[in-house]
């Protein structure tokens, strides 16, 4: 397992450095890292985040076309804000989802952390919709559920992923300010185009 958990984790790695530099070639990388972090969690007893990766998978294939043609008029996408709408939706959704998870997965024999597993997962999704969409604030999210992960993992035993996640943390600071970057240089190349 201790092998399977660290080339999941370097993809993974790999994977968000690419995110951050808004490389096409970060969903490929993620699609070989929530295929073997499935397995990591399935014998972890973290069915929320084994679940969540199944997710994960699907939404990697999304977002990798969603970059590609997801523009106007089918082009690249560029990097945006979330709407208040967007916020409105993805947290009404999300809090209800958290607790049904949270409530189904607590009853799993073997489940470790059920509420804080379903919450953490809860707000990845939301984070990753919201990357598979290149809206700023994914990464903020990610900040927020990475300084909970780390802990939870290394009261787990998955060091490595602990590790991983601190890493991810400082990738999530990176990524959130380079498509600062890219947000504001788009804003002024949008007004100069018109």
């Amino acid at each position: 397992m201790d092998a399977i958990q660290w080339i999941a984790a370097i993809a993974g790695a790999v994977s968000v450095y690419l995110s951050a530099r808004e490389n096409i070639w970060s969903w490929p990388t993620a699609i070989v890292n929530v295929g073997l972090y499935i397995i990591v969690f399935l014998h972890s007893g973290l069915y929320s985040d084994m679940g969540l990766q199944v997710v994960y998978l699907i939404l990697s294939i999304y977002g990798w076309y969603e970059w590609l043609y997801g523009g106007t008029g089918r082009t690249q996408l560029k990097v945006a804000r979330a709407t208040p709408r967007e916020w409105l939706i993805s947290s009404a959704i999300a809090l209800v989802f958290w607790l049904l998870l949270a409530r189904v997965t607590s009853r799993i024999p073997g489940v470790a952390l059920p509420y804080l597993d379903s919450g953490l997962a809860t707000m990845s999704l939301v984070a990753q919709w919201m990357m598979t969409r290149k809206i700023i604030e994914n990464w903020v999210l990610w900040i927020i559920a990475d300084v909970a992960y780390v802990p939870m993992y290394i009261y787990k035993r998955l060091d490595v992923t602990a590790a991983l996640y601190a890493l991810f943390l400082v990738l999530a600071v990176i990524g959130l300010r380079s498509w600062w970057r890219s947000y504001r240089a788009n804003a002024v190349a949008e007004p100069a185009l018109a």
